[in-house]
């Protein structure tokens, strides 16, 4: 199961992603607003850490009604983060690194003050009307359909002037593009190769399953899972606002954008969607996006088994070829230490970089960085004043780096605020700390680098005593053994034979060298890589 030798792989099938929000990241001009010059400040960091990629959210010019995913202009830098000069100080300063660099794509919709917008809404005779999705009112003056849109609220907004609806997956103020149009689909391929020849590795498409919508715009049906309480969006079930097969052959031709540029570029997917229906964005023979990110284990119930099921079911339905993804947390969902506890990171951790795949690390949860409350007043996520509880800030609040005022991420007022615990758990505070989640995180990425079996190897379930997730990775030879305790109590765990090994790493302090043979304790929330001998 092990396939191709290091040498011979894809770089990103053996990378670990690392997640940059810009506008948390790192701050150096007094704004409260991180910038492309600090994540240039912190590059020193990303290779101590051991990363291989770095994914960077948008910072193309934007009126921020989205903070960034409202697209403006496609090939130009927002003052707020810096310019281009400073864009490529840092690809040179990545690769100079060996990190890669891969960018968030925004396909699906344009801010509303993007030139080609205002050009389609200014007369129904534009040559760029058919850039965007308009339609006449409904038979009764309503919006075309029932279409909902994220966060609350219809997908069409009424457009007084010329007489028609726009569609809008998302907010009013960011249209969605008409992907239908040839026109439209040349000129975001050129976006692609802008980038590209800029020395881009790759890109990360944004809601990549909502780029095709239903062709007779039929309504979505009623959702019968639906409560009370629920997310808005979730009345529906948008079998035909979203998920069309017609997307396909347009991931196919991003694609032969990257493959004009020498190298070995990467095309990520973000897609919410149910295992079945995501691995069909592989595509037919492959020609899908790389990485169709997989966000299951973000919502899986945290038991041995039931992350067993999921790991399997997953594994099993992958096309031949096609390399899993791994994700525990992003820009969008709670951190991890929130959904499972600080203990618990630290195993969720050794989870995600011991599976077979790519992981993708989001900025902050290397030092188990919680969600932090944010007061009403401060509120500043769309979503969140839209549908209160439903926002997105907790998670995307400003990376702590010391144990100063706003935890050295700026020397002015940070956009959200810092949690209160967190310049105690700084980078500076954990490193010097052998037994932080910072140092286990580094261990293990250095592990996983060190030895190919952890990145490339097979992965095989074991069969073993005790209620613990457990399993092997193997390659050339080469074999580790992962134990897993998913739950807060200790647990006697045994294994059908003697492993003859020892402990490599464990998420507990002192058990590194340990000799195994049939059985070991597993304390509390422990997870433990064995090494046989």
């Amino acid at each position: 199961m092990g396939g191709k030798p290091v040498s011979e792989r894809p770089w990103w099938q053996h990378a670990v992603i690392y997640e940059i929000y810009p506008r948390s990241f790192q701050d150096t001009d007094g704004d409260g607003v991180g910038d492309l010059s600090g994540i240039l400040e912190r590059v020193d960091y990303l290779a101590w850490l051991g990363v291989d990629a770095v994914w960077i959210c948008p910072f193309y010019p934007s009126p921020m009604a989205d903070f960034g995913y409202d697209v403006a202009d496609y090939v130009g830098i927002d003052p707020l983060f810096g310019t281009l000069s400073d864009f490529d100080r840092l690809v040179e300063a990545l690769h100079r690194r060996g990190i890669r660099i891969i960018l968030d794509f925004v396909p699906n919709h344009t801010s509303d003050k993007h030139p080609w917008f205002e050009e389609s809404r200014s007369s129904r005779d534009s040559p760029k009307r058919d850039w965007y999705i308009w339609r006449d009112a409904h038979p009764d003056g309503g919006p075309p359909n029932n279409w909902q849109s994220l966060p609350a609220g219809s997908a069409w907004e009424f457009d007084e002037p010329t007489g028609q609806y726009y569609c809008h997956s998302f907010l009013a103020s960011q249209p969605d593009l008409n992907w239908r149009n040839a026109s439209v689909r040349a000129a975001m391929y050129d976006v692609l190769r802008f980038w590209l020849y800029r020395g881009v590795d790759g890109f990360r498409v944004d809601v990549l399953w909502h780029l095709i919508e239903d062709a007779q715009f039929r309504d979505d049906p009623l959702n019968p899972r639906f409560r009370d309480g629920d997310p808005p969006h979730q009345r529906l079930l948008p079998i035909r606002s979203a998920d069309q097969p017609e997307v396909l052959p347009i991931i196919a031709e991003m694609r032969q954008a990257l493959n004009e540029c020498p190298g070995e570029r990467l095309l990520i997917g973000e897609i919410y969607l149910p295992l079945q229906r995501l691995v069909a964005y592989y595509g037919p023979n492959l020609t899908g996006v790389h990485l169709p990110f997989n966000f299951s284990l973000m919502w899986v119930d945290w038991r041995p088994a039931q992350v067993l099921r999921l790991i399997r079911d997953y594994e099993a339905a992958l096309p031949p070829g096609a390399w899993p993804s791994w994700v525990l947390g992003n820009h969008d969902q709670k951190r991890v230490a929130s959904r499972l506890g600080a203990d618990q990171a630290r195993v969720a951790m050794m989870l995600l970089m011991t599976l077979r795949g790519t992981p993708t690390l989001y900025y902050g949860d290397e030092l188990g960085l919680e969600d932090v409350t944010i007061p009403h007043e401060e509120v500043r996520d769309p979503f969140g004043l839209v549908v209160p509880g439903q926002g997105r800030d907790p998670e995307r609040t400003p990376m702590p780096w010391d144990a100063s005022h706003n935890g050295g991420f700026t020397t002015g007022r940070p956009w959200l605020p810092l949690g209160k615990a967190h310049p105690a758990m700084s980078v500076d505070v954990q490193k010097r700390n052998p037994e932080s989640m910072l140092n286990l995180t580094r261990a293990l990425l250095a592990l996983r680098r060190r030895e190919p079996a952890l990145s490339l190897g097979g992965w095989e379930p074991l069969a073993v005593e005790g209620d613990v997730l457990a399993y092997s990775r193997t390659s050339g030879g080469r074999r580790f053994i992962v134990v897993l305790n998913l739950g807060s109590a200790p647990k006697a765990v045994g294994f059908d034979r003697d492993l003859a090994g020892a402990i490599e790493l464990s998420t507990h302090p002192g058990r590194a060298g340990e000799r195994i043979s049939t059985r070991i304790n597993l304390r509390g929330d422990e997870g433990i890589i064995i090494k046989p001998t």
